[in-house]
């Protein structure tokens, strides 16, 4: 009865509200709560900076945050080599980028998206009343460029979403590509949620180009996902428009002091990045072991692989069955496909071993 009251443009979105929780899935597959290991969120399995959990022991939790951040922009500033008046601060990544796409995109309006990515850049459009234009990477993951000229050229998109590294399949994007969409006078929008891992960064490129902007997480590096902290770097102007659309408290004290902390103890938060960055590589040496599975390359804290000969949403039962949660996919062009986080050494060991099991019972004709 209330769908009309709602836009009906709106009411076939999926959203992450739709996705089970990593608790009713154990529940569901009898797998105990402290026993199961999470390689589906891209977490941080090392968890904040000891200096980022103190700080959230003091407070002063009745007032309001400062609105403009400015501690937190400063100590970005030192971090980035931009001044604080390129830094734009949000609730998590995803505020950011809905932000952006209210600034950017609405009703008239489009966005230029390269799928497959980050489904929030779709929904986030989509929500502010935007069209979305898609141009689909190859099987290998690449984007063809001359097609995505031709999307660019043919629907002068208000916004470009893009990320480097992607998700879910962890490539950089082209230097070329980025190159020519900016001479397009499009806006283009990277996403650099795991610039951490990959160790490459378009900021350097800002100064140049007023029309490049580029989005940023402390989830991932830093192990704050329940804080909710991003924020962006861009043109002082585009700051400036971005405050005048965003909440005045959109970034709680908590996040910010924990973020400041974070900053203060990067050596630390480095260091377990370092120690992720090696356990990836292993990990992705060793997946190429098994058969049944194709792991890609990766930038990232993750690894994207196809699963061969068998049903992936069945591998990604047995896996859970054995208390590894791994991330699937119900979307046509990853649908034989898993993304799994890297965590500790001990958490490859459980999950080769799982995968081990689940090869042994193929091979017994067990299901």
């Amino acid at each position: 009865m209330i769908e009309r009251w709602l836009r009906p443009d709106l009411r076939d979105l999926l959203t992450y509200s739709m996705s089970v929780s990593p608790e009713d899935l154990a529940t569901a597959y009898g797998v105990p709560l402290d026993r199961l290991i999470r390689l589906h969120a891209n977490e941080n399995a090392y968890g904040p900076s000891p200096r980022a959990s103190a700080a959230l022991a003091q407070g002063a939790w009745h007032q309001y945050p400062d609105p403009q951040g400015k501690a937190l922009r400063q100590a970005l500033a030192e971090y980035t080599g931009l001044g604080p008046e390129w830094i734009a601060l949000g609730n998590g990544a995803d505020d950011v980028i809905d932000l952006l796409a209210r600034l950017f995109v609405g009703p008239g309006r489009a966005a230029l998206i390269v799928e497959p990515t980050f489904e929030m850049y779709a929904l986030s459009v989509r929500w502010h009343g935007g069209q979305v234009h898609v141009v689909h990477r190859d099987e290998a993951f690449e984007i063809p460029s001359a097609a995505l000229f031709e999307a660019v050229r043919c629907h002068r998109p208000a916004a470009i979403f893009l990320a480097s590294p992607n998700n879910p399949d962890g490539r950089l994007l082209s230097e070329d590509i980025l190159r020519g969409l900016l001479a397009e006078e499009v806006v283009v929008i990277v996403d650099e949620a795991y610039f951490e891992f990959s160790g490459h960064t378009f900021a350097g490129w800002l100064p140049q180009h007023p029309n490049l902007i580029i989005v940023r997480t402390f989830s991932k590096w830093a192990g704050l996902a329940a804080l909710r902290l991003g924020y962006a770097l861009m043109h002082p102007d585009l700051v400036r428009a971005y405050d005048e659309v965003r909440p005045p408290f959109n970034v709680n004290l908590a996040a910010q002091q924990a973020a400041l902390a974070s900053l203060e103890d990067r050596d630390y938060l480095l260091g377990n990045v370092a120690r992720l960055v090696a356990e990836r590589e292993r990990l992705y040496q060793a997946l190429q072991d098994f058969p049944f599975l194709q792991p890609f390359p990766s930038h990232t804290n993750f690894i994207l692989c196809r699963v061969i000969g068998q049903d992936a949403h069945r591998l990604w039962e047995g896996l859970l069955r054995r208390g590894i949660l791994t991330r699937r996919y119900t979307t046509p062009a990853l649908r034989n496909y898993l993304r799994i986080s890297v965590g500790r050494p001990e958490h490859t060991e459980a999950l080769l071993h799982a995968l081990m099991e689940i090869s042994e019972e193929a091979s017994h004709g067990r299901p």
